[in-house]
């Protein structure tokens, strides 16, 4: 049985890019439609739209959005200035390289293209629509060759989303916990807070009741309780960029909880499409973190939660190193150590 998520991220419609606000969820669950290509750099940044593989489709809309405000230049112009809008756009977010991979993926039609500008752009919807359907069955792999992994009845922790809300649809770590209670409905989910921004505690656990999956929320600083008391079955998150040696970059605290993992003897399994894996490093170490706004650590929801002068430090994103990952689930199959060889496999 196939699980059917009632969520849809994002969508290129006629002229624009349609989107899930996902800064007034739990509050609100509303789209909004960007029109613009510097408001999608925006919408990017501010995370309105968040999740690498959903960052990913955004991008590759932005630049579409970008090439319909220069359809009235000539193509010797238009070309050379749309490039670098498009480089313009990656700078966006610097982890998720899923932004850059789908960039790069327009890249390709804009330089490839023999057609003149109106017909330019049409290739680039085009592209846009495709990766953006490419990425829902990506996804529903994903799920399907996680789920042989999940014991039933099984309690999976995830930090962070990495569901239906940070992809397309259905999503990476949340596709395995929906392909795995088609199978089995005693199946439930573990969430993490996740702070500073409480993905796991305003979206995940938002999109698994929406869909009927039962979800207990428990802070960042309680997983290797439950996990010494024998509640926690599997780990499974998302990512949002993998080094050629496995290394994994997914949100903060996403490390806290493998080595708890590890300590415990608990499978910890990373989820991600192969676009998500970046060849180009060699280790973690090469990846960059990004260092966000001092207010999402001092406020909650406007209000300041600590004494005025206190020093912050927010990176969003830690790298968890490959020899704490069990498997690596993506649209071909599990990866399994040694990384550097299994991860060259998949492109060879």
């Amino acid at each position: 049985m196939e699980f059917k998520s009632k969520i849809k991220t994002i969508e290129w419609v006629d002229t624009y890019s349609k989107m899930v606000d996902q800064t007034v969820i739990p509050y609100e669950y509303k789209f909004v439609n960007i029109t613009g290509g510097q408001e999608m750099f925006d919408a990017i940044r501010n995370m309105i739209v968040r999740g690498a593989p959903a960052i990913g489709i955004a991008g590759a809309h932005g630049v579409v959005l970008f090439a319909q405000e220069g359809a009235d230049k000539p193509r010797n112009e238009f070309i050379p200035w749309l490039l670098e809008k498009a480089e313009y756009m990656k700078t966006s977010r610097p982890t998720a390289v899923n932004l850059m991979w789908a960039v790069d993926r327009q890249i390709e039609v804009i330089k490839n293209s023999d057609s003149d500008v109106k017909g330019i752009i049409e290739e680039l919807k085009e592209n846009a629509i495709k990766l953006e359907n490419q990425d829902i069955e990506i996804n529903k792999k994903i799920g399907d060759y996680g789920a042989e992994v999940v014991p039933k009845g099984a309690t999976i922790l995830t930090h962070c989303n990495a569901g239906a809300l940070a992809t397309v649809g259905y999503g990476t770590a949340l596709g395995v916990v929906r392909s795995a209670y088609a199978k089995d409905n005693t199946i439930q989910v573990f969430a993490d807070e996740t702070r500073p921004r409480q993905q796991g505690a305003r979206i995940t656990t938002f999109e698994l009741a929406m869909d009927g999956i039962p979800v207990t929320l428990i802070t960042d600083g309680m997983c290797s309780y439950f996990m010494k008391k024998g509640m926690i079955d599997m780990v499974v998150v998302g990512a949002d960029r993998i080094a050629a040696n496995g290394d994994t970059a997914n949100k903060i605290g996403t490390y806290t909880v493998a080595i708890a993992a590890k300590y415990h003897n608990i499978p910890f399994y990373v989820a991600a499409p192969l676009s998500t894996i970046d060849i180009s490093i060699k280790t973690g170490e090469e990846i960059p973190i990004e260092e966000r706004s001092h207010d999402e650590v001092t406020h909650i929801n406007g209000k300041r939660i600590c004494a005025e002068g206190v020093r912050i430090i927010n990176p969003g994103f830690d790298v968890t190193p490959h020899e704490l990952i069990s498997g690596i689930i993506t649209e071909k199959g599990i990866l399994r150590p040694d990384y550097n060889k299994t991860i060259r496999a998949v492109y060879e």
